[in-house]
């Protein structure tokens, strides 16, 4: 028996709905409650940058007719699960060294583990979301769902095909709104959609779904454009305090808790529009789509982070963070985030990499993504002048023992020269020698 109802459930069920408090969940629970269904919504505070208190959102959704509406609070699980992906490097999409930080599927795995539990407490089990079938978000919604609750099912208005021939645009979904007293203002149209939480913004769809509209039609909403030339940017020098690979100061400041430390990173970051990145991506269904991104305080707190690791870490240590990384950045991008496979690699980086990254890392901020490392102070640095340097010095070793060193590498390099002068044989470049194989075309 399939757990999705593609109609209506029976009147007086008890459904919840992930409730932003845009024009679309405003519909939503305004049709849904009209068809007889108990709505219970659910709000994450997660901090985020483009609403001016949170706090009244859940009053929106019994204006609208919710029988019930809670405020979910995940902004330390938020930070803290960003820290994490932070320490594993735990991001896939990057365009130019510029990465996004995966903020958004960060914000779907917190938001909707924490808002199944709150549902699970008022005993309500069939879940509802503002999500499309055409975006990442439905899978992530679906998945994080069910992994909490095993009896879940799901009832998304945009999957049902009578809301959508109804509500399939603005203007539909403005005009019903109206037509039941409730009208919604929207403010001024803007050329793209955003989605915000405290870890970074999304901007995407609409004018930005045509690659030749770029980065400066976006208005900022965590920092500045930086790319304008009116905009005053002045350079600044800011210290990045890192322990076990948590950031705990900024400028010398202690903050009361990690969440707090890292809207200090945001500010730091955001006064010069660092961190902000134009990305083409494969969404899960392995079609192409474009953002805009913005993640002012994951891009210091990475910056200062891969800094003390290289400083750190040996280099098969560090092949296993981006490689590992990398990885585990595509599975929480599929809202696999807490699944055996990503616990695994998460494990593994947060155990054995990221608790001996501890230092300070200082550094000149200008514009964008503009900066200059001036300092790096690591706890346990395996970084020694005196072991390389270019000058006389105490070393670790002998210009006898780098000879000797050499001279054992020639076993491994003539071995190699055999293997070649065989392929070069049997690709037919002429007699067969090393210059027929290096200087010759490809075949």
């Amino acid at each position: 028996m399939s757990r999705i109802h593609r109609t209506l459930p029976p009147k007086n069920t008890r459904i919840g709905i992930a409730f932003s408090g845009g024009l679309d969940t405003r519909c939503a629970v305004a049709w849904m409650s009209r068809q007889g269904l108990d709505v219970f919504a659910y709000t994450a505070d997660l901090a985020q940058p483009d609403e001016a208190n949170v706090g009244e959102i859940p009053g929106v959704a019994t204006r609208h007719g919710a029988k019930a509406a809670r405020l979910v609070d995940c902004r330390e699980a938020l930070v803290r699960e960003g820290v994490v992906a932070v320490q594993c490097g735990a991001f896939h999409l990057s365009s130019g060294g510029k990465k996004y930080f995966n903020t958004t599927p960060l914000g779907r795995a917190v938001t909707t583990t924490a808002i199944i539990r709150a549902m699970r407490e008022d005993g309500v089990n069939i879940f509802s979301d503002g999500s499309t079938h055409k975006g990442n978000d439905i899978q992530r919604f679906f998945r994080y769902g069910v992994l909490v609750n095993p009896s879940l099912e799901i009832y998304k208005p945009w999957l049902d095909r009578a809301f959508v021939d109804a509500f399939g645009g603005r203007k539909e979904m403005s005009e019903y709104l109206a037509s039941i007293g409730l009208p919604y203002t929207m403010a001024a149209e803007k050329a793209y959609s955003t989605d915000a939480n405290v870890l970074g913004a999304t901007h995407e769809a609409k004018d930005l779904e045509r690659l030749d509209r770029g980065m400066r039609i976006v208005a900022p909403i965590m920092g500045v454009a930086h790319w304008r030339g009116d905009v005053a940017v002045q350079s600044e020098e800011v210290t990045v305090e890192l322990a076990r690979g948590v950031p705990v100061e900024l400028d010398g400041q202690r903050f009361a808790s990690t969440f707090e430390c890292f809207r200090a990173l945001n500010a730091a970051g955001g006064r010069h529009g660092l961190g902000m990145s134009d990305q083409i991506e494969n969404r899960v269904i392995d079609a192409k789509s474009r953002g805009v991104y913005e993640a002012p305080g994951m891009a210091l707190l990475h910056i200062a982070y891969e800094r003390l690791l290289s400083a750190t870490h040996n280099e098969n240590t560090t092949d296993l963070y981006f490689t590992l990384g990398r990885r585990l950045g595509r599975f929480l991008y599929e809202g696999r985030w807490f699944d055996p496979e990503a616990l695994m690699l998460k494990e593994a980086l947060t155990r054995w990499v990221a608790p001996a990254v501890s230092g300070t890392v200082t550094l000149e901020l200008r514009r964008g993504d503009d900066y200059t490392l001036l300092d790096t102070k690591a706890v346990r640095s395996a970084y020694e002048p005196d072991k390389l340097s270019m000058e006389k010095t105490a070393s670790a070793f002998t210009p006898e023992d780098r000879v000797g060193a050499l001279e054992m590498q020639s076993i491994g390099v003539l071995d190699n020269r055999e293997l070649l002068l065989h392929f070069a044989k049997a690709l037919g470049r002429g007699a067969g020698t090393m210059d027929d194989l290096l200087l010759g075309e490809g075949t």
